[in-house]
């Protein structure tokens, strides 16, 4: 039940670290997790099917992870893309401690996390990488993506894995509905039971 809070700024239960060795980027990582997070014990399904599927973020400027968790997706930025400036968030200090503790572990410089309020509201985003929290419920989700989704740069994309039974395809429409016309929203690839979801902002 502890993970159940994960999106709790201050989890119940001790923040005990442990040892997680997972694949990112095409080799073994060796990182700490701990309990009170989403997904402590590895890499979980959407995330995974997110970074098969997506081609590879901006090689330069700002990239962003909305819901960092331990850091699989900005970790993975921050591999891929070593000249750009990755920035994690998520509301559980626990998971913005181990974010930036696995960056440091894996000699990342590039790599940042922080919550929701701290980032510089000036600064927009090339890429956007999430697998967001659907079970904060959908008020809260709908609120986040409109806090962040509107900061890609022109001509920037974002890419969201959703699972089909917890609302992709009723989502993917009310994005297309409610993001102005600068915005393009499209389902890009289906495995197993999640979308992928992809929001491109027009080159202005």
């Amino acid at each position: 039940m502890e993970s159940a809070h994960y999106f709790s700024a201050q989890p119940a239960g001790p923040f005990t670290r442990k040892p997680l060795t997972v694949e990112l980027a095409g080799a073994t990582r060796r990182l700490q997790t701990s309990s009170g997070i989403f997904s402590p014990d590895g890499l979980d399904k959407g995330t995974a099917i997110l970074l098969s599927e997506v081609p590879p973020p901006a090689p330069q400027g700002n990239l962003l992870d909305i819901g960092c968790g331990w850091g699989p997706i900005a970790l993975t930025m921050g591999l891929l893309a070593p000249h750009a400036r990755v920035q994690a968030v998520d509301v559980n200090e626990r998971c913005v401690t181990l974010t930036n503790e696995n960056a440091a572990l894996l000699d990342l410089g590039n790599v940042t996390a922080c919550l929701p309020d701290d980032v510089d509201p000036a600064v927009t985003f090339d890429t956007i990488w999430s697998n967001p929290p659907i079970r904060i419920g959908k008020d809260g989700l709908h609120e986040l993506l409109l806090t962040w989704l509107p900061r890609l740069a022109s001509g920037g994309n974002a890419w969201l894995v959703v699972q089909k039974n917890l609302g992709a395809d009723s989502l993917q429409r009310w994005l297309a509905e409610t993001l102005d016309g600068s915005f393009s929203v499209s389902r890009e690839s289906t495995s197993k039971s999640f979308r992928v979801l992809r929001i491109r902002r027009a080159s202005q």
